[in-house]
């Protein structure tokens, strides 16, 4: 599912099954620059046949703060494209499909405004990112409306998890759900 290089998107494999890094093409001159963010006939030329439902997008004021890890279950499981307009983050996707021989493995991408790089998570794999900057801006598009009663989350911190992140001297911000997420399940 890799791009010959002269598609407007290249896929790059994460390492994982089914999450992708994308890197899109940008164009700079003078004035600035442009990318194409989403374009269906080119996504769809290189595998990627979701129909996206709803666009998220949060901002975090202060470089630290940590969102996550997140994922809806089924029937409202969502796949979700991922992108920085503003800032850098630290990006995480660990899969949580309990019969996939990657269970509990992650990958961590680096992801900042202007890279053109973009991070697909699939549906079974947990979600969370750390704002390397301040003003940091995370755009993403999901294939699967929110839905709070399907709603779950696992501890960014869990020692089976050994997840780097690349936290501040004085730790991470975190909002009080987060904080009180549970553990990864085991199998």
């Amino acid at each position: 599912m890799t791009g010959s290089g002269d598609e407007a998107i290249q896929l790059r494999s994460s390492g994982l099954p089914g999450v992708w890094i994308l890197q899109g093409r940008r164009h700079v001159d003078g004035r600035g620059a442009f990318e194409e963010v989403w374009n269906e006939r080119d996504f769809h030329r290189v595998g990627i046949n979701h129909q996206w439902v709803q666009l998220n997008e949060a901002h975090s004021v202060h470089a630290g703060t940590l969102r996550g890890i997140h994922h809806q279950i089924r029937p409202c499981a969502q796949t979700k494209l991922v992108r920085v307009v503003h800032g850098a983050v630290f990006d995480v996707a660990v899969d949580l499909r309990r019969a996939s021989a990657t269970f509990g493995q992650h990958v961590a991408v680096r992801i900042q405004a202007g890279d053109g790089r973009r991070l697909l998570i699939p549906t079974g794999f947990g979600h969370g990112y750390l704002t390397l900057e301040p003003d940091t801006v995370v755009q993403y598009l999901v294939d699967a409306p929110y839905s709070p009663e399907h709603e779950r989350g696992i501890r960014w911190d869990d020692a089976d998890l050994a997840i780097p992140w690349p936290l501040p001297p004085t730790g991470p911000i975190l909002s009080d759900r987060d904080r009180g997420l549970p553990p990864l399940p085991r199998r």
